[in-house]
């Protein structure tokens, strides 16, 4: 029970931390790429590429976008007494919860299902 509570409150952080990381210059390109069907979000906390491959501007910035995420899933594990895989698991399934209709989301199984 504890540590459920402890889990909530670093999704709740981690829910907010996302939000300061969605707004950067990157978010054009990355609402973009999103709603093109290039990517989308993964239950594991991450961006994925839809089929595997795409331009090489969009797998940078995949690249680039899961390493900031990692970071700060690290950043708030290690605060929380958590996992890692813990920490991205929660904001995954909160990203995935708030994918506008229309956008790709990719299940625990790796198949993917437009919301």
């Amino acid at each position: 029970m504890r540590r459920e509570r402890r889990l909530l409150r670093s999704a709740a952080l981690l829910f907010a931390a996302l939000l300061s990381l969605a707004a950067p210059a990157s978010a054009g390109p990355l609402d973009d790429a999103k709603a093109a069907g290039q990517i989308g979000e993964g239950l594991d906390g991450y961006l994925h590429l839809v089929d595997g491959s795409g331009p090489a501007d969009v797998k940078a910035l995949v690249q680039d976008v899961n390493g900031k995420r990692k970071a700060k899933y690290q950043s708030i594990a290690t605060q929380r007494g958590a996992s890692l895989s813990e920490v991205a698991a929660l904001a995954g399934a909160k990203l995935v919860e708030r994918t506008p209709s229309g956008q790709y989301v990719r299940d625990a199984s790796g198949s993917w299902k437009k919301k």
